[in-house]
């Protein structure tokens, strides 16, 4: 048997690992049974209408939804500078620099959950709440954005802002007319991967959520009760599906920067 089917009888094991506890998702949510198991007692979307009534989980999802809103607008503004610097500009220390702000990329997240509440509480001295779940995931979600922009930006002819500058518009000027439209399918993904990464984030918000849990957090709570798990089933559910939309809807975005900047795509999100 050659090198490459045994690469890719690995790569369809691995996938099918990966995937199958989510195939389970709806099959169970649609389970008229309490009971997580085989055999299935029957077809029902009962558990979905259970959701509409649950004002606690509603407040959850408010509160996710919030924060994703506000962290992606935050980190997607973040990581323009951030990109805009890295590939048009030259300063002492850039690597470093960049090297430094992207750290987050690889330090656990259980490691920054523990230092900001560290921070926030002993040093700081601050409340938890929603803005303290926000200011974290943002510092989270900023990597991810600078290396979505990245690739915009390092696609663009800094000579395209020079000859704006040219005739007359001011520097701002020149990036608001001119790099910004160029690089607004990169600007659409981010938004989108850090809407995403925050919607769907615990550790941290277990940690610096206040008194008014976000959805995880929530979801983790019912947990320890095994009738509400068809309940959580169906939120799981819709949770992906959403998840797969932000993600195909961000893909677009980034094949169509590419494709407008005449460039051949090396692979993406999907």
């Amino acid at each position: 048997m050659s090198g490459g089917r045994i690469l890719g009888i690995y790569a369809v094991l691995y996938l099918i690992f990966l995937y199958a506890p989510i195939v389970l998702l709806p099959i169970f949510a649609f389970n008229d049974a309490t009971i997580i198991a085989f055999p299935l007692s029957g077809f029902s979307t009962r558990w979905f209408e259970a959701l509409w009534g649950n004002a606690a989980l509603g407040d959850a999802v408010g509160n996710s939804l919030f924060i994703a809103a506000m962290t992606a607008i935050l980190s997607t503004l973040l990581g323009i500078c951030a990109a805009r610097a890295g590939a048009m500009a030259d300063f002492p220390g850039k690597s470093g620099i960049l090297g430094f702000v992207m750290l987050p990329l690889v330090l656990p997240e259980i490691i920054i959950a523990v230092s900001l509440l560290i921070v926030l509480r002993q040093v700081l001295d601050m409340q938890l709440s929603n803005w303290t779940v926000i200011a974290a995931h943002t510092l989270l979600c900023t990597p991810f954005s600078i290396a979505i922009l990245n690739g915009a930006f390092q696609n663009l002819d800094p000579s395209i802002e020079e000859g704006a500058m040219d005739l007359g518009e001011s520097r701002w000027g020149a990036f608001c007319s001119v790099v910004l439209p160029l690089v607004m399918p990169g600007i659409v993904s981010s938004l989108l991967i850090a809407f995403t990464i925050s919607l769907d984030e615990f550790i941290i918000a277990f940690f610096l959520t206040g008194s008014n849990p976000t959805m995880p957090v929530y979801i983790w709570g019912l947990l320890r009760f095994p009738q509400q798990l068809p309940v959580v089933m169906a939120l799981g559910t819709i949770l992906v599906a959403l998840s797969i939309v932000l993600l195909a809807i961000a893909e677009f975005y980034r094949r169509r920067g590419l494709a407008r900047a005449g460039l051949k795509d090396s692979g993406g999100f999907l």
